[in-house]
């Protein structure tokens, strides 16, 4: 749904320092409140009043996340630098995993009372205008995912697996890169479930704003909707998508894991050295001290 992924351009911004170099990173998460407006934007064409109310709460929210949440940041940063000189498990990897999610459950929270004030202003044109967004996306992700032959998909996703890996180790040798191509070979990753479950939140979404418009649902009533629609994007009601995300969790876990124990030192020694640069930038998006 487009507001848990609004809310994700504010989080991802700086967990994506876990894997990415941040000094575009670091430009781009104070002008994330810019970016949610225009992504929103795209999907429901605000009113002049609209655009200054949630203007408003994407600068707040970031100013809540940047008092509170960065420096929970850095201790995670913290704790993966303790661990990347030893070999690791696949649930070291995910209790890491564990806690990024659990910052993102913490900025959904923080995120759904604007999320119930822009549903009082919300028309339906609005509404439906955001169908046909979903529409596009939906065509593109077909023809991304869908329209496109195994091998060119597998093709995608091995050199996104890579870049990621030599973001944080350096160059990756070839018996590596031959580990990342057998992972991504035996992935249980599924473009047709992923997308079910992406038209199933699309649709959740739509009927659940078109009930509090049509029904004028009192703030509490509006509260407890979106609520559960928050809930129900990050946790399937489907049991089928929700048994596979979690099967590809653990897969991604072990995968991070087995290529991490095939490392030497110095790819170690460099990933660790990549991660104190990561931390020392959130410290100052966060106004700390280098110290």
């Amino acid at each position: 749904m487009i507001f848990t992924s609004a809310t994700r351009i504010i989080s991802l911004l700086v967990l994506t320092c876990l894997l990415q170099a941040c000094s575009a990173v670091k430009l781009a998460y104070n002008q994330a409140p810019e970016l949610a407006y225009w992504y929103l934007d795209g999907y429901v064409d605000f009113s002049s009043a609209q655009s200054l109310q949630v203007k408003d709460d994407l600068n707040k929210l970031l100013a809540w996340h940047r008092q509170t949440q960065l420096p929970s940041y850095i201790d995670t940063l913290q704790k993966m630098q303790e661990k990347l000189p030893l070999d690791v498990s696949a649930q070291d990897s995910c209790n890491i995993l564990s806690e990024v999610r659990r910052k993102f459950l913490l900025l959904s929270d923080q995120a759904q009372p604007a999320v119930v004030a822009m549903l009082d202003t919300l028309t339906a044109s609005q509404i439906d205008m955001m169908a046909r967004k979903f529409d596009k996306a939906n065509a593109d992700y077909r023809k991304d995912y869908l329209h496109t032959a195994k091998p060119a998909n597998q093709t995608k996703r091995y050199k996104q697996a890579v870049s990621r890996g030599e973001m944080l180790y350096g160059r990756l040798d070839d018996q590596q890169l031959a580990l990342i191509g057998q992972q991504v070979e035996k992935s249980r990753f599924n473009a047709t479930l992923a997308y079910a479950e992406r038209q199933r939140r699309q649709q959740d979404t739509l009927q659940t704003l078109r009930t509090a418009l049509k029904t004028q649902a009192t703030t509490a009533q509006k509260e407890h909707m979106v609520r559960g629609l928050f809930e129900r994007a990050l946790m399937s009601p489907n049991p089928n998508y929700a048994g596979y995300a979690d099967a590809l969790t653990k897969e991604n876990c072990k995968n991070f894991a087995d290529l991490h124990n095939s490392t030497t030192t110095s790819q170690r020694r460099k990933a660790v050295e990549t991660l104190m640069g990561y931390a020392q930038d959130i410290r100052k998006l966060s106004g700390q001290s280098n110290g």
